[in-house]
């Protein structure tokens, strides 16, 4: 008996050491010592935010995804701009995020409860994760102990995936950032929830200036869907599926019906690479979530800072 008790008393210590260990680099367990009640934090804030508004998890997911393509996830997104410098949140591309006062409020109560110790840019991958759930999405772990950058410039933000992409260039950017086309098809499934505003699509039809007719690729009835939505100006939105609020693989059933409401959507079917993915999502979700969660474990990891500060407030530096 007395054998077994020291047995378990080691074990007991090899796994402290490990956590500890674990806490100097990336982990699932990262907090786990200096603030066990993170994720949970995060997560209270989350739900009780979308419990009041569900449109909010399309902008908390898009928020990681645009964070971690420009300087890796750092939550350079979320700081404002000063007088002498505009930030990546006030570039165009980005304007139509939400969802910063979620991170404001987890990030308020995680420095109540152990100041100084969970990072932005862990929040943003965490607020990420929980949107996913919320929606109805696939339910899986991230590694945390990313740290929080010091540079967030609007001119970096040209490195972000136009909604005029094609296919092509679509393959290239997510492949410099070490994505398989695989990847890009379930990461663009993100837009099974949201909206997209009427000038990101308004180029795909008629009389949108004299050089250009309706997109080919646009289904006749879902055109005169979006020159309706597109009667009430630039900002009018237009859900991209029938379940904006839903995470589920309707999205991909809309660009089988060419029903894609951005051209980068849409092109997806364009290129027997990407349409074989799309159709295989279409008719089965589980494999669609699967990879997605793949997908978004392997965004969350693009070029993170393992060294450095931890910000107090996110909206501006220490």
């Amino acid at each position: 008996m007395r054998f077994d008790a020291m047995k378990m008393m080691m074990s007991l210590v090899v796994m402290l050491m490990i956590m500890l260990r674990h806490c100097n680099a990336l982990s699932m367990h990262y907090y786990i010592m200096n603030c066990p009640m993170a994720e949970f934090i995060v997560r209270n804030s989350v739900n009780s935010a979308l419990r009041a508004d569900p449109t909010l998890a399309a902008g908390l997911i898009r928020m990681h995804f645009h964070d971690c393509f420009i300087q890796g996830c750092d939550a350079s997104i979320l700081l404002d701009s000063t007088d002498d410098s505009t930030a990546e949140k006030d570039s165009p591309a980005n304007l139509s995020l939400r969802g910063y006062e979620v991170i404001d409020d987890a990030k308020e109560k995680l420095e109540n409860q152990c100041p100084g110790v969970v990072s932005c840019a862990d929040i943003v991958a965490m607020a990420s994760r929980e949107a996913v759930i919320f929606a109805g999405g696939p339910v899986y772990d991230i590694q945390k102990g990313r740290k929080d950058g010091t540079r967030s410039k609007i001119e970096d933000t040209r490195n972000l995936p136009s909604p005029f992409f094609n296919t092509s260039e679509l393959i290239k950017m997510f492949g410099q950032k070490g994505f398989t086309v695989q990847d890009l098809v379930a990461l663009s499934g993100g837009h099974t929830l949201g909206v997209a505003r009427c000038s990101s699509f308004k180029n795909r039809l008629k009389n949108f200036d004299s050089t250009h007719d309706v997109d080919p690729s646009l289904d006749t009835q879902f055109t005169k869907t979006l020159t309706k939505t597109c009667a009430s100006g630039d900002n009018a939105e237009q859900p991209f599926d029938a379940t904006r609020n839903t995470f589920d693989n309707s999205y991909y059933w809309a660009l089988q019906r060419q029903s894609g409401v951005l051209f980068s959507d849409q092109t997806l079917m364009s290129d027997p690479k990407t349409r074989n993915i799309v159709n295989m999502y279409a008719m089965n979700q589980a494999m669609f979530f699967l990879d997605f969660q793949r997908a978004m474990v392997k965004m969350g990891l693009l070029d993170v800072k393992e060294t450095g500060q931890v910000r107090q407030n996110c909206r501006k530096l220490n």
